[in-house]
């Protein structure tokens, strides 16, 4: 399972990407308001570092969505438009991948809209894990069936796995067949720590240092 970030915190994207194991971000209309940005700017800065960027469209008909995914699409090669799952939505899809652009299909909270998603072109499609668990069903069960949907029948649309919530929804996305796991930064930063890794590194500094001070005397 590859990793993105859930963030459009430039700073914080880097910091994570310096490590090795980011490889993309994704991003939506809140997140880049936190920021106080222009969007352009975020999204194009996020690109020219990762290979893919999910930027959002805010529009709600499929004329607007159509038009901003272009527009989104134009400022980089690795912009992928990320639009929402409504009937309006899906028509931009179609548009849009008829000029080639590559979409994200977000806000997908059962298998059955996973799978229309991909029907209609969507090269990745995004189930909310953390909501669905809040309406009392679970969301890493929709991964699941998704997953096998989609290798049943040979569909080569990517699961993202969204609105991870703690390190156990990001195993349990992992294990249940997700290509990708996109992770607020808070969580990416628990994912690093275990205090047994803390306690294992004091020992062997402190080891070491013991047979420095022996080696001085």
């Amino acid at each position: 399972m590859r990793i993105f970030v859930d963030s459009a915190d430039v700073e914080e994207i880097k910091k994570l990407y310096e490590m090795g194991f980011v490889s993309g971000a994704t991003t939506n209309p809140s997140l880049v308001a936190k920021t106080g940005r222009d969007p352009r700017e975020i999204y194009r800065e996020l690109a020219e570092m990762l290979e893919h960027v999910s930027a959002e469209v805010v529009a709600e008909d499929a004329d607007g969505m159509y038009k901003e995914g272009k527009d989104l699409a134009s400022i980089h090669p690795n912009i992928v438009v990320k639009i929402p799952f409504t009937p309006e939505g899906l028509k931009a899809v179609r548009r849009l991948k008829g000029d080639g652009i590559r979409v994200n299909v977000t806000l997908i909270f059962s298998a059955a809209q996973a799978l229309i998603a991909a029907r209609v072109g969507a090269d990745f499609v995004s189930p909310f894990i953390g909501r669905i668990d809040d309406i009392g069903y679970s969301g890493v069960e929709v991964v699941r069936e998704t997953a096998k949907i989609f290798a049943l029948y040979d569909i080569p649309t990517q699961i993202i796995a969204a609105s991870i919530r703690h390190p156990a929804h990001f195993i349990a996305a992992a294990k249940s067949g997700a290509h990708i796991g996109t992770v607020p930064p808070a969580v990416l930063w628990k994912l690093l720590k275990h205090p047994l890794t803390d306690i294992g590194l004091e020992k062997f500094l402190s080891d070491w240092r013991k047979v420095q001070e022996s080696l001085s005397k």
